[in-house]
């Protein structure tokens, strides 16, 4: 347990997000290569996130499930442009109990195919749609370029997985899924996204229309942040997925599928944290209070205790962690807990005692500034007001940094100064030449074409040509 400093944001934001990883005790490096071990604080950030978005799901009408880790070869050659897009990223088996097999088998990077296979054999009439499936899983995508949460060769998600008996139903799940994402995004995460559709060339492997919630990092770079895919017939006609219509005409289903991962735990970090660690949402954070009682000798620590025991109990709708530990200032504990990012502390002395009060210190507003003192009356009320400001504030804060950072080029010149410093959104031809040349030249790509657009039509920040919908370019991981 370390109180050294850590690297400044703004002069190191990559070696400043592994070691908040690793000191706050989010995860760790396994001992193969690109993967990571989520520890206990991690993984109950993951948790937090799980069941606000199983929540959701399940107000939806969808149900959980589970599927195999091993996938046929066979499989993801059915669908041409799937197996191609994922040919580079797959872990092949090819050894089982000592015997070569006779077809390898992938290690899931997806379940499309799969659980197309089982689709084809659950559906047979139009009575039996929708499927509205969800499963809770790992996969494995061999990664060249890794990094905590962010990318690793094996990741933990949750992905969506539907069929339909029209194209229109399809595509209401698809934009239903995504705004699931978006509500989930900026209500519980406290992270603005930018939900839009994805480029040809950026679009999911055998989708007809890959959709996203796109989210600007404290470095400025863009991170994607959950997919919806509207799948059209491509899987289904892959897997023969077909029923019997209301005609007792045989046709194929429709298809979606949908995902977000533990990345979205790198988008919380990122966005919100500052050079003192990390700064969680209060919905998501484990620990959504600390208490930290500060005495000096027995005495004192019997009167301050008891206060601290009271206090525990009337906060028991909070998760809620009182530090004990005797070995530590109470100046450590405060620099511990600003680390791991807990949004309120609360600390309570011999005077807080006598004046019936506690000191309450905001997470999202360091120093002297994020202080007050507050009656021990109400308090229950009292954190939850707090616990709702600094949710706001953190929102408010993230949205201000986009908006500030984002930038409008009318000409090529001034797009490549757009994306060194922030986003840039701007008309484009939706050419992928124009796409392919900004990604030459700058790095950047498109990143989405949002949903909500200004109206209008203009010329291509590249090439010129009419545009009739705008783009944002920006560096991404």
């Amino acid at each position: 347990m370390s109180n050294e400093k850590l690297p400044s944001r703004s002069e190191n934001f990559s070696e400043w997000y592994n070691q908040v990883v690793q000191r706050a005790e989010l995860a760790d490096y396994a001992p193969v290569r690109g993967c990571m071990v989520v520890r206990p604080y991690g993984w109950s950030i993951w948790e937090n996130i799980q069941q606000a978005l199983d929540k959701r799901f399940k107000a939806t009408g969808h149900v959980n499930a589970a599927f195999p880790l091993f996938i046929p070869m066979s499989f993801l050659e059915k669908e041409k442009e799937h197996v191609e897009g994922f040919s580079p990223e797959l872990a092949v088996v090819t050894v089982g109990g000592g015997e070569k097999l006779e077809e390898p088998l992938v290690v899931r990077p997806t379940s499309e195919t799969i659980i197309g296979y089982m689709y084809s054999k659950w559906i047979k009439s139009y009575r039996d749609l929708p499927v509205l499936i969800n499963q809770w899983a790992n996969v494995v995508r061999w990664e060249m370029r890794t990094r905590l949460f962010l990318r690793t060769l094996e990741f933990y998600w949750q992905e969506g997985h539907t069929a339909h008996a029209t194209a229109e139903e399809a595509e209401e799940e698809t934009m239903r899924m995504l705004n699931v994402y978006t509500d989930f995004a900026e209500n519980e995460a406290a992270v603005p996204v930018v939900p839009g559709v994805k480029s040809e060339s950026e679009k999911f492997a055998g989708a007809v229309r890959s959709y996203t919630i796109e989210a600007m990092m404290g470095d400025r770079r863009a991170l994607q942040s959950g997919t919806s895919h509207f799948l059209g017939q491509n899987f289904a006609k892959a897997f023969d997925i077909q029923f019997l219509d209301w005609n007792n005409e045989l046709q194929y289903a429709w298809t979606t599928s949908w995902g977000l991962s533990t990345r979205f735990v790198g988008a919380i970090i990122m966005t919100h944290g500052d050079d003192q660690g990390l700064i969680l949402p209060p919905r998501l954070a484990p620990i959504q209070v600390v208490i930290v009682p500060i005495y000096k000798n027995d005495d004192e620590k019997a009167r301050v205790m008891e206060t601290v025991n009271r206090v525990q109990s009337e906060l028991s709708a909070f998760r809620v962690h009182v530090d004990s530990r005797t070995e530590l200032t109470p100046g450590f504990k405060f620099n511990d807990w600003e680390l791991r990012g807990v949004p309120l502390r609360i600390e309570i002395g011999p005077k807080d005692v006598e004046k019936g009060s506690v000191a309450f210190a905001r997470r999202d507003i360091p120093g002297r500034e994020g202080k007050s003192f507050v009656s021990q009356d109400g308090l229950a009320d009292s954190v939850q007001k707090m616990l709702d400001e600094i949710q706001k504030s953190l929102f408010q804060r993230a949205l201000a940094f986009r908006e500030a950072n984002t930038y409008r080029p009318d000409a090529y010149d001034e797009l490549k100064e757009a994306v060194q410093k922030g986003w840039a959104l701007a008309w484009w031809c939706e050419d992928a030449d124009c796409e392919a040349k900004v990604k030459e030249d700058t790095r950047a790509t498109t990143r989405c074409i949002p949903l909500e657009q200004e109206g209008g039509q203009g010329t291509c920040v590249v090439c010129g040509r009419p545009a009739a919908r705008k783009v944002y370019f920006a560096r991404a991981y």
